[in-house]
């Protein structure tokens, strides 16, 4: 295999200043915790992303534009030039981006703009609105920024000769590859798209220049990758209808001119990401996580009672406004449950500098409060709201749900929906949204929900609680038993073993 050069925004670690001197902390969100799977299984890796903290940043003037090697056991650290790690670590490059840049890259087209269009969350009568200022950050933002991390891939490539396989991530770097292409012929690039991606209809939202600029930046990679067939189905759809490219929906291919006169095809294919089964059991297996379970099972369990859970970010992704109102309408039509099962939100506030992602924290909890004060009783309070990121409280939450809700309005896969079964130890039930990726998957062993509609939702959580505990724990085991199977390993065997397929 060739070396590997990996880029996403969000890197493994994170470093911070304290009293002691810089510590690190372990990269937040599903995408990272995939990666790092995939970086461990990588013996010759560079791992490109921003700079996220001003620690980071100083690493990143200090080095020169050098990787570090940063370890991953027994615990996060740097691993000196002049010793060897014991167990798995990875070479991670800092890139530090001005601030100003980063914010017109990250707050206005990347967060809320590409995040909107591709989870479909515009109502379109009143937004999007593109303006001066608009085109002005896609140009000297989101441009210029993937200009800068195109450089540090280049520069890694040629590091190690001009030969070696790139695999750029996610919706803030579609302009990479082509850069990337065009100085380094040699290289492999793949490119994986981790949210859904919609057909023409739903891109026509941006202006011709900014869609195009994206398409064509995506087919300077080898492949481009999704979690589902759909959404490589709806990306040939966009290279045939925008830029009139001959597509061939069989081979999952597109023909891309280049710039000699010839040709050169570009692969639409999908991989589900899963989790690493191996890190989930052993931290449900934990002293956190039975300390956080036995003050869940006091305060909720108690004579027969039962639980609905969520582990969510606080994005209007998620869905969480909803979800909460077919709990409220559910305990409305069947007031027999009310005292009898709580609802359990460990809700993580997501991108509060975004105006959107902040207006809809404020919805949240404006609906827990409507819901609580319409239903409450002695003792008791309907829907349990913490706002954290508590990972080790997350897993306790699944391990004691009697239902799951993940009714997302639409979700490039979901990793929640995975971990949960793995973890849940009371023959719980799915709920699974049908436009999430792990639907695909698991929608045969979970009870499936439509996403705007309150009232199956409300109809979907009653089934759940009512169901034979027979017919839920065969569920269970079936769903677990697949992402036992198709672990995030098997994500990571499948692209690496098509990306070897393109080595001469």
């Amino acid at each position: 295999m060739l070396p590997v050069v990996l880029l996403s925004h969000r890197g493994p670690a994170t470093f911070r200043r304290t009293r002691s001197g810089l510590t690190l902390k372990r990269g937040a969100g599903g995408l990272v915790t995939a990666l790092m799977g995939l970086a461990e299984h990588l013996d010759d890796a560079v791992w490109v992303c921003a700079a996220a903290s001003p620690a980071d940043a100083l690493i990143a003037f200090e080095h020169e534009g050098h990787s570090i090697e940063i370890g991953f056991s027994p615990e996060l650290h740097v691993v000196e030039e002049d010793d060897t790690a014991v167990g798995p670590s990875v070479n991670v490059r800092y890139v530090e981006v001005d601030k100003h840049r980063h914010s017109q890259f990250y707050t206005q087209i990347a967060n809320p703009l590409l995040w909107f269009v591709q989870h479909g969350l515009y109502g379109l009568a009143n937004d999007p609105e593109f303006t001066a200022d608009t085109h002005k950050a896609y140009e000297d933002g989101y441009v210029v920024v993937n200009e800068q991390f195109a450089d540090a891939v280049v520069e890694e490539v040629e590091r190690v000769g001009g030969r070696a396989v790139v695999m750029l991530q996610d919706y803030h770097f579609y302009l990479v590859g082509n850069s990337v292409r065009a100085r380094c012929p040699d290289a492999i690039i793949s490119h994986f798209v981790h949210i859904p991606w919609p057909g023409p209809d739903g891109w026509r939202v941006l202006p011709v220049q900014m869609r195009d600029g994206m398409l064509r930046g995506l087919l300077g990679c080898d492949v481009v990758a999704f979690h589902t067939r759909r959404s490589a189905r709806n990306f040939l759809s966009c290279a045939q209808e925008m830029l009139d490219l001959s597509v061939d929906f069989q081979a999952m291919t597109v023909t891309v001119p280049t710039s000699r006169g010839g040709t050169r095809k570009v692969a639409a294919r999908w991989y589900p990401i899963s989790v690493d089964v191996e890190s989930v059991e052993k931290l449900a297996a934990s002293e956190e996580v039975a300390a956080h379970r036995q003050v869940i099972e006091q305060l909720h369990l108690n004579d027969g009672h039962r639980l609905i859970v969520r582990v969510d970010r606080t994005d209007p992704s998620k869905n969480i406004v909803r979800g909460f109102r077919a709990f409220g309408l559910m305990l409305d039509q069947h007031p027999d449950l009310r005292g009898q099962v709580t609802f359990l939100a460990s809700l993580m506030p997501s991108r509060q500098d975004v105006p959107e992602y902040a207006d809809y924290l404020a919805q949240v909890g404006a609906v827990v409060a409507e819901v609580n004060a319409r239903h409450h009783g002695e003792g008791w309070q309907p829907i349990d709201i913490r706002l954290q990121e508590d990972l080790a409280f997350a897993v306790a939450s699944y391990q004691l749900a009697d239902v799951l809700v993940v009714n997302a309005v639409n979700d490039g896969m979901n990793l929640v929906a995975k971990e949960a079964v793995l973890a849940n130890s009371r023959d719980g039930v799915l709920l699974l949204s049908e436009n999430t990726g792990a639907h695909d998957e698991l929608g045969d062993f979970a009870l499936t929900v439509h996403p705007f509609d309150l009232q199956q939702q409300a109809d979907a959580m009653y089934e759940a609680l009512t169901m034979d505990r027979a017919d839920r724990a065969k569920m269970l085991a079936a769903a677990a038993d697949r992402v036992t199977k198709n672990d995030v390993g098997q994500w990571l065997r499948n692209q690496l073993s098509d990306l070897e397929g393109l080595i001469d």
